[in-house]
């Protein structure tokens, strides 16, 4: 006889954490992967070629969701699962037509909803931030009126689409008037305007974490029957303006008690919101007042998975594949990063190349070349530098960053030297002088740190 067939297990697929030719090899002996996506979608289809005629693919282009259900269902899944942030509605209703365990409708509801998720983390006691509708044209149609949200809110206040990831059009707004310009700004260059919030502004502690490193942090989890299960508390650097991340860091520069804070707030969060399943990735800024809540999202955070594999070992795609499919899932040997110790491999990184606005392009295969000289770099990821973003660059957010440098260090003071270093090279290859705008708040006013510095009003 044979071997048993693999379970089937469905990966609603886009643009998100975990590319198709990693989830492949994670499901190797494990399960049959069938990838339900709309293939000719140009990101999507970069990803799909790396892989070739390995992918097994449900083509779900044109089709409504009860249409795509249907189509699931005919595989007899035995799990479902995405990683892409855009795809989190579509899974949750594949799951129910397939009778399979992912967040309930009502959860996706206030994991994508960034209103509905202050809502509701309010009404359940864990935080209450002030936070306020907005169409993105700031007119008077609006329930609220942009005065009213503005007056709810106050000022400096962050705006940021209602729905969406990555910090695409994000911003600190200081008066009224720099609202509704930015409101406009984001309404001229979009088919689908679509609403936006105001959000209070949570100012970070730089203390927390300590010079050169950014005032939030991030905690990856496993959730197993409404059990969160903290795989790492993670690292990162300081911002570029407006909101646009540079990097991580693992394990985090923070005291045992700050992790430990930061861990409690984010498992009361995820019991708030209804996550009974799945992996998560949830944002913590460190503020004077102690830990709160940026946002809850409901998969893989990008790039935590070759992060946490490289500094602790643990495959967090496998877990999702194994949590989806109903298999038991570890724990990490290694404790999550609590404390500034390092753990067994030093500290791993990720710097993320955010070109300065405006800058001629260096050349690339000199720039890599150089980079690659750095002790403690292990790689350079670096795209067609002649297509870097432009003046308004800043609006994709983390999308605009055209490279990743990965890397180790001993320990964290080490890793400030390698950070420096790459930063010196970088300034050297842009020869760009720092603009003259202001940084943004939640970016800690350092003068050594001067790479990169975007202006987040051109």
């Amino acid at each position: 006889m044979g071997e048993p067939a693999l379970p089937v297990l469905l990966v609603v697929h886009d643009e998100g954490s975990a590319a198709p030719m990693r989830i492949l090899a994670a499901a190797r002996g494990l399960c049959r992967v069938v990838l339900l996506c709309e293939p000719d979608r140009p990101r999507v289809a970069e990803g799909l070629r790396s892989v070739g005629r390995h992918a097994e693919i449900a083509d779900v282009t044109g089709l409504d969701t009860e249409a795509v259900g249907r189509l699931a269902a005919g595989f007899d899944p035995a799990g479902v699962v995405t990683f892409s942030e855009r795809r989190l509605r579509l899974t949750a209703s594949v799951a129910e037509a397939c009778g399979l365990p992912f967040h309930t409708g009502e959860t996706v509801d206030v994991l994508t909803d960034k209103f509905r998720q202050r809502r509701a983390l309010a009404e359940h006691g864990v935080q209450d931030t002030r936070c306020a509708v907005v169409p993105r044209t700031g007119g008077a149609d609006d329930v609220d009126g942009l005065d009213a949200a503005l007056a709810r809110v106050g000022l400096p206040a962050v705006l940021k689409p209602r729905t969406g990831a990555g910090s695409v059009d994000t911003c600190l707004v200081r008066s009224a008037d720099e609202c509704r310009s930015r409101l406009a700004e984001f309404a001229q260059d979009r088919d689908d305007p679509g609403e936006f919030v105001l959000e209070e502004y949570l100012p970070g502690d730089p203390d927390q974490a300590g010079p050169g490193w950014g005032d939030y942090v991030s905690v990856e989890s496993v959730v197993v029957d409404g059990e969160p299960r903290t795989v790492a508390v993670t690292g990162k650097l300081p911002l570029a303006p407006p909101f646009r991340e540079t990097g991580h860091l693992l394990p985090a520069p923070l005291a045992p008690g700050a992790a430990a804070d930061a861990v409690r707030l984010e498992r009361r969060a995820l019991r708030a919101l209804g996550v009974r399943h799945g992996v998560t990735h949830t944002e913590i800024k460190l503020t004077p007042a102690g830990p709160r809540v940026i946002e809850v999202n409901g998969r893989l955070g990008g790039h935590m998975a070759e992060l946490v594999q490289r500094s602790l070992g643990y495959d967090l795609v496998a877990a999702a594949l194994r949590l989806a499919l109903g298999l038991p899932v570890d724990s990490p040997e290694t404790p999550p990063g609590h404390g500034r110790g390092t753990g067994p491999g030093g500290v791993a990184f990720h710097f993320k190349v955010v070109p300065p606005p405006g800058a001629p392009p260096p050349d690339r295969t000199s720039l890599v070349e150089r980079l690659m000289e750095v002790p403690g770099v292990d790689l350079v990821d670096l795209a067609d530098l002649t297509e870097i973003p432009g003046p308004s660059g800043w609006r994709a957010g983390t999308a605009g960053a055209v490279g990743v440098v990965y890397g180790s260090a001993p320990d964290h003071a080490e890793l400030r030297k390698v950070l420096d270093r790459l930063r010196e090279l970088l300034d050297a290859a842009w020869r760009t002088p720092e603009p003259e705008a202001p940084r943004s708040p939640f970016a800690h006013p350092r003068t050594d740190v001067r790479w990169p510095l975007i202006t987040p009003h051109p």
